[in-house]
C-alpha cells in the first residue's frame, strides 16, 4: 500500500485541502491519504484553534468525498502532537512492503528543521511537497522529496473563519462541511 499523512490544524478543513490531496493521490497512484488534525498544534497557543473534536468532525465529513480520504483519530488527546510521534504509530501499523509519505505545503516544509526532532521526521519517510509551479524553497540535504506543483489557488483557513465571522458562508468550503459549520455555531 502506498500511504501519504496529510497533517493540519484543518481550522476549518477547505476544498483546497481536498484538491490537493486528490491530486496527490492521482500523480503518485497512493492508495489511502490519512487526513491527521493536529490534537494541539505545539506551535500555536494552547485554546487558539478551536476543539479537536469539532475540527476532527469537520475532516471526517470533507473526506466522505473520496474513498482514498480517511480520518484516524492518531493525535487526540490532551498534550502537544508531535509529527514524529504521529509517523512511529503509523510505521507500527505498516506491512514490511508499505510506502508511507508525507504531504506538506512548501511553506511549511521550509519550516521542517524547526519542528521536534527534525532529522528523525525527515529519515522517517518521503515528502510530497506542494506548491506553486516555479517556486523554490529550501530542501535539507536528508529529505527526500517528491515535488507536486499545482496551480489550486492557495486558500487561508484565517480568511475563511473571518468570513464566518462576519456571517457569510465561503464558497471555499465544502457544503457538508459548511452546514455543520452553521448547525454547530462555529467561528461566530
Amino acid at each position: 500500500m502506498k500511504l501519504a499523512l496529510y497533517g493540519g490544524t484543518f481550522d476549518p478543513i477547505h476544498r483546497a485541502h481536498l484538491t490537493v490531496a486528490a491530486e496527490a493521490a492521482d500523480r503518485f497512484a497512493l492508495d489511502q491519504i490519512w487526513f491527521i488534525t493536529a490534537g494541539q498544534p505545539p506551535h500555536k497557543p494552547a485554546g487558539g484553534t478551536t476543539p479537536y473534536e469539532l475540527r476532527q468532525r469537520m475532516v471526517e465529513i470533507a473526506c466522505a468525498s473520496d474513498p482514498r480520504f480517511h480520518s484516524p483519530r492518531l493525535e487526540e488527546g490532551a498534550g502537544a502532537s508531535y509529527t514524529i510521534h504521529t509517523i512511529e504509530r503509523v510505521h507500527a501499523r505498516l506491512g514490511p512492503d508499505d510506502q508511507l509519505f508525507f504531504l506538506i505545503g512548501a511553506d511549511a516544509f521550509a519550516e521542517i528543521g524547526t519542528w521536534y526532532r527534525s532529522q528523525d521526521v525527515l529519515a522517517a519517510l518521503e515528502f510530497i511537497v506542494v506548491s506553486r509551479p516555479g517556486y523554490v524553497y529550501p530542501v535539507p540535504g536528508t529529505a527526500r522529496i517528491q515535488r507536486l506543483e499545482t496551480l489550486a489557488l492557495p486558500v487561508s483557513s484565517s480568511e475563511i473563519r473571518r468570513m464566518l465571522e462576519q456571517g457569510g458562508t465561503p464558497a471555499e468550503l465544502p457544503e457538508s462541511v459548511a452546514e455543520y459549520i452553521t448547525s454547530h455555531a462555529l467561528y461566530r
